[in-house]
């Protein structure tokens, strides 16, 4: 029996909700919210909620340090040109900016979204969505093949569902509270509107952004590998810390004596009823104490070494820094001395590991803009797109003199101005073609024998001073 696009709604609303779960634990540990862990019961007995906000947070280092590499900055056709038209669609729906949290929630959670679509009918808008809004569905067997796509949100205590075939598009609606029945929307549409259209674009507009995709399991969080260790970090800290308290400085004790008491008077009678252990406080701040007895003496423990709970924690590091192929000056904080060919060789994990990342990105924003060219009615384009490749900024950092003597040596061996220009870190299409238009405007003038043009007028000569000042002078 054929699903019906209702039941279907119904079960991709649940492949999100059991998601979410996992998303928001990724979320929570970016954000350094995490239980402390890896403790015994003793401790968290006499700590109670003491390190409850505590957290040493490195799950927010290793995905901003790939994020931060990973900048797409134009989209070429099959025959390797610029594509322009893409690119002012990209900057249009702000996706140069959007990018980078797209890219980032792909690495946090494991995937995002990107929808493309009219909302009003005229103009293309290119979304990203959350992994907890959106779901992505396949034709069994073929992973790239969409079968259907849902995005779910709520708003003002109604609960709202858009599910993406590719022949329809299917709008629903349902209230919040008491567990509310799916209906077509009528909410934010016209009078006379239908709930359900047909999908003008004849594919799935809902894209997913995968990070880290195998042939066989679901796409994997940057901070699967660093949660363990991190929780590691957590409690050693809290032992370190509460250590501090009773083995960061020494301790003395008095032996040979009485330990210090007070008399307790009775007020009416005036007589001694008793006596009570003197407080410590009095002697701890006036640093004073009377011995009265020959046989007292003072014995002191040394401080406890803390130094052991730090080795620890550098370990732990280094072990984040290994496994996440992150640079241990990310991690460590410290600047070393050290030459730009020993810095960018503790660089080459991560620079591989983004330049991995750009493959399986690239494809789905090549499917993006693939996209926005059939919402724009351009099928050639949209089948050149399909065969091209996203340009990206070079992942590995490099001085300025880095850069220019690089270009200078390809120069010299042939290599054209524009590709040349394509290598500078920052520089965009719009830039380039910019670049070459100046260049032919140039080298029209000196062509055209306009030279004022390039460099100004000449600048007019002093007169010639009288031959009697010349005679003079001389």
């Amino acid at each position: 029996m054929a699903e019906s696009p209702l039941q279907m709604t119904v079960r991709l609303r649940a492949k999100i909700e059991q998601r979410k779960a996992r998303a928001k634990r990724w979320s929570d540990a970016y954000e350094g919210e995490r239980p402390l862990m890896f403790a015994s019961p003793e401790f968290s007995t006499q700590t109670g909620d003491l390190f409850a906000d505590f957290s040493d947070n490195w799950c927010a280092t290793v995905p901003d340090a790939t994020v931060e590499r990973l900048m797409p900055i134009g989209f070429r056709l099959e025959d390797g040109s610029i594509d322009q038209a893409a690119g002012r669609a990209w900057r249009k729906s702000e996706c140069d900016v959007e990018i980078g949290l797209a890219l980032l929630e792909a690495l946090i959670t494991g995937r995002s979204y990107a929808l493309v679509w009219k909302p009003d009918g005229l103009n293309t808008e290119i979304t990203f969505q959350h992994a907890s809004n959106a779901v992505v569905e396949y034709v069994p067997g073929r992973r790239r093949l969409r079968k259907a796509g849902l995005m779910v949100w709520r708003d003002s205590g109604v609960e709202f569902a858009t599910l993406f075939t590719p022949d329809m598009v299917y709008r629903w609606q349902r209230p919040t509270r008491n567990g509310g029945a799916w209906t077509g929307r009528t909410a934010g549409l016209s009078r006379g509107e239908p709930s359900h259209i047909p999908n003008p674009l004849g594919v799935v507009p809902l894209v997913e952004l995968p990070n880290r995709s195998r042939l066989h399991g679901s796409p994997r969080s940057e901070l699967a590998t660093v949660l363990p260790l991190q929780d590691a970090v957590n409690t050693l800290w809290a032992h370190l810390m509460t250590g501090s308290d009773y083995l960061a400085l020494p301790a003395r004790a008095v032996l040979g004596m009485d330990r210090p008491v007070r008399e307790i008077v009775d007020p009416d009678s005036g007589e001694v009823v008793g006596e009570e252990d003197l407080p410590l406080d009095r002697f701890r701040s006036d640093r004073l104490l009377w011995l009265e007895k020959d046989t007292a003496r003072i014995a002191e423990f040394s401080a406890g070494d803390l130094g052991n709970y730090l080795k620890v924690i550098e370990a732990a590091v280094q072990h984040i820094a290994a496994q996440t192929r992150t640079p241990p000056h990310y991690l460590i904080g410290q600047l070393v001395n050290v030459s730009a060919d020993a810095l960018a060789a503790s660089e080459a994990g991560l620079v591989a590991k983004v330049t991995e990342r750009q493959r399986h990105f690239g494809a789905a924003l090549r499917e993006v803009m693939r996209l926005e060219a059939l919402a724009a009615g351009e099928g050639a384009r949209a089948e050149s797109l399909s065969l091209g490749s996203v340009v990206w900024r070079d992942p590995q950092f490099r001085s300025d003199s880095q850069y220019s003597d690089a270009l200078v040596k390809l120069k010299a061996i042939g290599v054209p101005d524009e590709a040349l220009w394509e290598r500078i870190p920052g520089v965009t299409p719009d830039e380039i073609a910019r670049w070459k238009s100046m260049r032919n405007d140039q080298a029209s003038a000196i062509l055209g024998g306009n030279v004022a043009e390039l460099f100004g007028p000449k600048p007019e000569s002093e007169p010639d001073e009288p031959a009697d000042e010349l005679a003079e002078a001389a």
